[in-house]
Parts: structure tokens; C-alpha cells; sequence
């Protein structure tokens, strides 16, 4: 598949993602297709990243998130809206679900099984997806608050 076609499609369905997770809390319905489109870009921005400069998992969503939080930030004041109405919903397609679930299966099957060998490929599979994890979850904690603190009057000032 061409590469043009896979970042288009990685935007499109980050952008309906996120327009979803916006919907459920009920923002102004202009917000939902800005929280879309930063979504899409930030989601193609760890792709890229992942993809074409082999970066690791954690950094490159730290950068996803970066890349959200400067648009949130830059969006917010001309919308008069908080930047966390954009950045909270724009984040959720990047979640590692797929580590998490790795990581209660792992679990799972570690308190299940009987023999010593099993349990620990298990546990080092709980350990290293769990990790994983948490450190992408707090990469992107991370990357969406430091343009928050970076630029507070921005941040602060965007409602009114």
C-alpha cells in the first residue's frame, strides 16, 4: 500500500476516534471537528515517527502528544474554549490498548498456570507490557501538559 494512503487512513481513523470520545462529553458541537483534526495529526506524527525514524513507542507518543498539546494550545483562545476540550479526546487514539490488554492477559495466565517456567515467561511478559504501558500513558500526560505550563496565559485566558 502506498505510504500517502496509510498516513491518510492513520488520520482519518484517529480523527473519527477522537471525534467520538469529544462527542460523549459534550463539548460545543464547533470543537468536535478541531478536536478531530488535531487528533489526526497528532496521531500521524507518532506514526511517522514510529514508522520512518524507528523511534521507540514512548518517545514517539511523547511527541504525539506534544504536537497535540501546541495545537490545543493554539486553537483554544480563537474557539474560547479550555485546551484540555481538544487535547483529552485528541489523546485517547493513542492509548496503548493492545500492551494493556497484553498486560492482563500475561497477568491472567501467570496466576493461573501451575508450572515455574510458564510463570515467569508470564510474568515477564506482564512486566515488560505493563511497563510499556505506563510509561507511553505518562509520555503522553506528559507531552500535553507541558505546553499548558509553558504557556499559561494562553492556557488560562482562552475562555475568556
Amino acid at each position: 500500500m502506498d505510504i500517502a494512503i496509510k498516513l491518510l487512513l492513520d488520520m482519518i481513523f484517529a480523527g473519527i476516534a477522537a471525534y467520538g470520545f469529544a462527542a460523549i462529553s459534550h463539548p460545543p458541537r464547533r470543537v468536535l471537528k478541531f478536536c478531530a483534526l488535531i487528533a489526526a495529526l497528532g496521531h500521524v506524527s507518532r506514526y511517522c515517527m514510529i514508522n520512518f525514524l524507528h523511534c521507540h513507542l514512548v518517545i514517539s507518543s511523547l511527541v504525539g502528544a506534544l504536537v497535540v498539546g501546541f495545537l490545543a494550545i493554539m486553537i483554544a483562545p480563537r474557539l474560547k474554549c479550555p485546551p484540555e476540550t481538544f487535547s483529552f479526546p485528541s489523546l485517547l487514539p493513542m492509548i496503548p490498548g493492545i500492551y494493556a490488554y497484553r498486560t492482563v492477559q500475561a497477568l491472567a495466565f501467570a496466576l493461573t498456570t501451575t508450572q515455574e517456567e510458564q510463570f515467569e515467561h508470564w510474568f515477564y511478559l506482564f512486566e515488560s507490557n505493563g511497563l510499556i504501558t505506563i510509561f507511553v500513558v505518562l509520555a503522553m500526560v506528559i507531552g500535553q501538559m507541558l505546553p499548558i505550563l509553558i504557556f499559561p496565559h494562553i492556557s488560562f485566558s482562552s475562555t475568556k
